[in-house]
């Protein structure tokens, strides 16, 4: 049975929060704490408790950490060094943190002792923050190495909301927007401006929407917009729906805003066999762009976030051969993809319509196979499940084994 988790991100969205308000809502606390016992990391202990948050009761995950490995502000000002105490001169003095590479954390992880699933999903949240952070500093991806995701406390903060989204067997999350703070951070490279560059790399490519508010400060940090981004399945909230439970996590820093992200498990009219939500189609008929022209425009509006692409021949007007070009995309994303249609061909004019969609339930998971571990994905029909193995995946193997696509799909579907 499919179950849905709405994040409210009125106060941001961090790891810590993040695992906390899965715990209130009923994540097995010894669960959590056997995955993390199992992970070849050490120097931390992890400290789960009730605290008062603009007056309302929550709870509080918080990862004590050992001399060795201490920071100054759990997931959050220490991701580009330690400047709390560079910039105060007090504290311990210097600390040395492990840098690790991305390489390193997902090896670490497939060592736990972990199901499947919360493999993929920390595995998931930490490639995500990897690219961002790569392209922040301008370095390749198998090159970056860094301050936060290599320090002991992320790696237990995206672990742990792994394992807790996977105990909770969350099937599908709704982000509808991440509250993120105004202003300057000051770190050891100097003064950034907020949403960090991490976050605006994360919210850009996996098409996050942020308002900003006029909260001073932080709210959104990296590893919380790598967790928004890895688990979101929807961005909309049903209609109508009713709430089952509500979990609330609390934020460690004390802002003007309330420091919770309250997450709920709720049932709506999406809880039926069919999930719904609204797209946008756009449509415009071409008769005087050349085939380099349209296949340039596809590459564009699918790298822009287009759910889909396609070309029609038709006959216009003088009877002069053409194509209607045809986007499906987010409702929120149609201006942009206006704007692509009208900068790469010679169209004066784009019809749009709103429309609603139903669609099937889909899980991606990872499955043993005759050919080793891959990843599928599972459909909900009347019927029973239909698997789909992925394509670049099948691709792999037909070139390893010589075999066709048809035969290693079957294959995989027995």
């Amino acid at each position: 049975m499919s179950k849905t988790l709405y994040l409210e991100c009125c106060s941001g969205i961090s790891g810590d929060m993040m695992t906390a308000a899965l715990l209130d809502l009923g994540a097995d606390v010894e669960v959590l704490r056997k995955a993390l016992k199992s992970l070849p990391v050490d120097g931390y202990e992890i400290k789960i408790s009730r605290v008062k948050k603009a007056g309302l009761d929550v709870c509080d995950f918080d990862v004590v950490l050992d001399a060795a490995h201490e920071n100054h502000d759990h997931d959050m000002e220490y991701l580009y060094g330690h400047q709390k105490e560079q910039r105060e001169g007090h504290g311990h003095g210097h600390v040395s943190h492990e840098h690790r590479s991305l390489a390193d954390i997902l090896k670490l992880i497939e060592m736990g002792d972990l199901t499947p699933r919360a493999k993929q999903t920390a595995s998931d949240i930490f490639c995500i923050l990897g690219e961002a952070e790569a392209r922040a500093h301008g370095v390749p991806g198998d090159q970056v190495h860094f301050h936060e995701v290599g320090a002991v406390d992320s790696i237990v903060d995206i672990v742990s909301a792994a394992v807790c989204l996977d105990n909770l067997e969350i099937t599908d999350v709704i982000v509808e927007e991440l509250y993120e703070g105004r202003g300057t951070i000051r770190c050891q490279h100097g003064i950034l401006p907020i949403p960090v560059p991490a976050v605006v790399n994360i919210a850009q490519k996996h098409h996050l929407n942020l308002r900003i508010t006029d909260v001073e400060g932080e709210l959104v940090t990296p590893t919380g917009a790598a967790i928004a981004a890895a688990i979101r399945t929807k961005e909309r909230l049903p209609e109508h729906f009713s709430i089952q439970r509500v979990g609330m996590g609390a934020g460690k820093r004390s802002y003007a805003c309330a420091g919770i992200l309250r997450a709920m498990l709720i049932c709506g009219e999406e809880q039926g066999m069919y999930l719904r939500d609204f797209v946008c189609r756009l449509e415009t008929n071409i008769d005087d762009c050349s085939g380099e022209m349209l296949g340039f425009l596809m590459e564009r509006l699918m790298e822009a976030g287009a759910k889909d692409v396609s070309y029609t021949p038709i006959y216009m007007k003088k009877n002069r051969p053409a194509y209607q070009v045809t986007v499906i995309c987010r409702d929120e994303d149609a201006d942009r993809m206006e704007d692509i249609i009208f900068e790469e061909t010679t169209t004066i004019g784009i019809r749009k319509i709103k429309m609603e969609r139903s669609i099937l339930k889909r899980d991606i998971r990872t499955i043993s196979t005759e050919f080793g571990e891959m990843k599928v994905k599972v459909c909900e029909l009347p019927s029973g499940e239909r698997i789909y193995p992925e394509y670049e995946e099948a691709v792999k193997i037909c070139r390893k084994y010589g075999i066709s696509y048809y035969e290693v799909c079957r294959r995989i579907r027995r």
